[in-house]
């Protein structure tokens, strides 16, 4: 009888592990760069509580374009209904970092840039490939995150948001 209950516990014990909550993971601490050069903590984004979008792009790459484009053209509303910050980190490295600032200063986005050249964030997050999106909770712990884009994905991570934020 007590091999046929050890057995049972060593059967049960993994799908209890399953749900378990998961402790979250705090947004790193790491140094990027302003556009125009100044050096910024990561430890210092916050929103006064309010969820942040974290999107890493490129100026290479053709999705994070559109996706962040697509977000800003609905931004305003997501901000006034959820009090979002979306926060955009460029992953261009020393050679192509200079397009930034030209690029961005050729949109309409209302959104904070931030250059990662040496990848020390990306390293961080372990980004792989953009675009690559981070959602962080107002106590800096990342709860949702997303990779690649695909028409339609920024309707998600506004429901994602929307949940957070307790809309």
């Amino acid at each position: 009888m007590r091999t046929l209950l050890r057995l049972s516990f060593l059967l049960v014990l993994p799908l209890l592990m399953s749900l378990a909550p998961q402790s979250k993971q705090k947004f790193p601490s790491v140094t990027v760069q302003t556009l125009d050069g100044r050096k910024v903590d990561t430890k210092t984004f916050s929103n006064n509580g309010k969820p942040m979008i974290i999107n890493f792009w490129a100026t290479w790459c053709a999705p994070c374009k559109r996706e962040l484009n697509t977000i800003a053209d609905r931004y305003a509303s997501w901000q006034k209904e959820t009090g979002v910050k979306l926060i955009a980190v460029s992953i261009d490295d020393a050679r192509s970092m200079a397009r930034v600032k030209p690029y961005v200063d050729g949109q309409e986005w209302d959104y904070e840039v931030y250059l990662d050249p040496n990848g020390d964030l990306k390293r961080a997050l372990n980004v792989s490939n953009v675009p690559h999106t981070f959602l962080v909770n107002g106590q800096g712990e990342i709860v949702w995150q997303h990779n690649n884009y695909e028409p339609g994905d920024e309707n998600e991570l506004y429901q994602k948001v929307k949940e957070l934020a307790g809309k």
